[in-house]
């Protein structure tokens, strides 16, 4: 039977309530009789800036308090960024739906309000000079950039979007690589400088993904949210999560894996700088996931790939972290224990 009402617990940034709006539209359109709330909340990852996330205790922090809403029946469901949501869940909670991936990219972002703009005056990173101020949140990012562009100053830089838009625009930073799915999300694609191939930064698990937790045993919950889930966007988030898991991926780890439908081997899509478009492959293609670890310096990279029919995404993952797991990844892992 359907409810009266749900409460969606949200995170209180511009991003994460058009998140929630995003689900809260889904399913009022789906369900026209529904009256859907979003509740919002500051969490421990909004309101502590002055550290980066893998010395504060991680993505988790940014869902705990949205759990407790949960756990308490002050919200029946959560909405998070995918890749904000710890690999390993608390006894009690279970993702119930995964929605249509939007573009996974990473992207750099000049100062200015017009993107394409500053695109002429930084064509890519490789043009930038030596020692300049690179800022991310992300631990994964800045070892991959470490990597490949050692010449440039990569700093942290913590806050929501609006935050980090701020500080860039005041020239603390002479660029900041930012998720491309936000500032889509936003309407704010116009400050996007240029979207970053996966070789200068594979995503995170689950990057450009929204995911519905709800706790365990509201079955008559699951099944309302069933509709909004994307299959072939699920079965490439559970690959990617599987691998994360596999290899104790988190904040404090320099991780990214990232699956998409596979293209054709004679096929000039399949260029190693391709990335699926963020509209939905049939459930049948099958998934190509790609996956790195790096030391912090970004001088050592353990890389590897495969791909599997989507219902054996989790499979996949688990194979793909055994084939890091003899190229060495464990060595490196052991340095963030």
């Amino acid at each position: 039977m359907l409810p009266d009402k749900l409460v969606i617990a949200s995170r209180a940034s511009r991003l994460a309530m058009w998140q929630s709006e995003h689900v809260q539209q889904q399913l009022q359109q789906r369900y026209p009789g529904l009256r859907v709330e979003i509740r919002a909340m500051s969490t421990a990852g909004d309101r502590i800036l002055d550290r980066s996330l893998s010395k504060i205790g991680g993505k988790g922090l940014f869902v705990k308090e949205l759990e407790a809403a949960l756990q308490d029946g002050s919200a029946d469901l959560a909405v998070h960024s995918c890749k904000d949501v710890p690999m390993t869940l608390p006894p009690g909670f279970t993702l119930a739906a995964i929605l249509q991936r939007e573009d996974a990219r990473d992207c750099l972002v000049a100062p200015g309000a017009d993107g394409a703009a500053a695109s002429s005056r930084l064509s890519s990173l490789a043009t930038l000079p030596p020692g300049a101020r690179i800022g991310t949140s992300s631990l994964r990012r800045e070892v991959q950039l470490r990597a490949r562009y050692p010449q440039l100053q990569i700093l942290p830089v913590r806050g929501n979007l609006d935050t980090r838009l701020a500080k860039l625009d005041r020239g603390e930073f002479d660029a900041i690589v930012l998720a491309a799915a936000g500032l889509m999300r936003l309407g704010l694609a116009h400050r996007i400088s240029r979207l970053l191939t996966v070789e200068d930064s594979l995503p995170a698990p689950g990057q450009g993904a929204l995911a519905i937790e709800i706790c365990d045993g509201r079955d008559e919950l699951r099944a309302l949210l069933a509709p909004l889930q994307d299959a072939h966007t699920a079965a490439c988030v559970s690959a990617e999560r599987s691998l994360a898991r596999a290899l104790g991926g988190s904040c404090q780890v320099p991780l990214a894996a990232y699956a998409c439908a596979a293209q054709p081997s004679n096929s000039a899509a399949s260029a190693s700088s391709s990335i699926s478009s963020p509209i939905s492959s049939p459930i049948s293609s099958p998934i190509r996931l790609r996956a790195l670890v790096a030391d912090l310096s970004g001088q050592q990279v353990v890389r590897a790939e495969a791909e599997a029919d989507p219902t054996q995404a989790e499979q996949l993952g688990l194979r793909v972290a055994e084939r890091m797991r003899q190229e060495g990844v464990e060595a490196l892992l052991a340095a963030f224990q």
